[in-house]
């Protein structure tokens, strides 16, 4: 598990004074779960939001539903619509986002392995597509280590140019 990415993450949050909050698919509330292991994690984490189910994510998190209707739950647009709606849902200054296909077979033409992350902060918005092998398990931690990895640089950049 990526604890040392959820250890920096958290103090950096914590000496930042950023809160964040997580909207997951595919990681289930590993990435949430993974945060609250961390000691001191309650200063700066709100909550997590797992819409596993597709018609959740529109319901929930606001995901605009023919983007989803058209392309799936497997899609950029979607993860970063995740992070934003995530962050809107519950006022954090940080989303991370997960979804896509932990396995072991695909998701229409996607293969399993298939992830996008996305994190926003305030004007700040990345996003990452990766292809993960191994079984559902090992595809479900490197997408929490991933998350854990782009929330940081997401962080780091935006409190280096203001745009938090």
């Amino acid at each position: 598990m990526p604890v040392e990415e959820a250890v920096e993450l958290i103090q950096q949050c914590s000496l930042n004074h950023v809160t964040v909050s997580v909207a997951e698919s595919l990681t289930g509330g590993k990435l949430c779960s993974t945060l609250v292991d961390v000691p001191g994690a309650s200063a700066v984490l709100l909550g997590g939001v797992c819409t596993y189910a597709t018609e959740l994510k529109a319901q929930i998190l606001g995901v605009d539903s023919s983007l989803l209707q058209s392309f799936g739950p497997v899609d950029r647009r979607v993860a970063i619509q995740m992070a934003r709606g995530v962050c809107e849902l519950t006022g954090s200054d940080l989303g991370i986002a997960t979804t896509g296909v932990a396995g072991p077979g695909p998701q229409g033409l996607h293969p399993a392995g298939t992830v996008h992350i996305a994190c926003v902060m305030g004007a700040v918005e990345r996003h990452r597509l990766f292809h993960f092998m191994g079984e559902r398990e090992a595809v479900r931690n490197q997408s929490v280590s991933a998350a854990l990895s782009l929330a940081h640089d997401v962080l780091h950049f935006a409190r280096k140019h203001g745009n938090d």
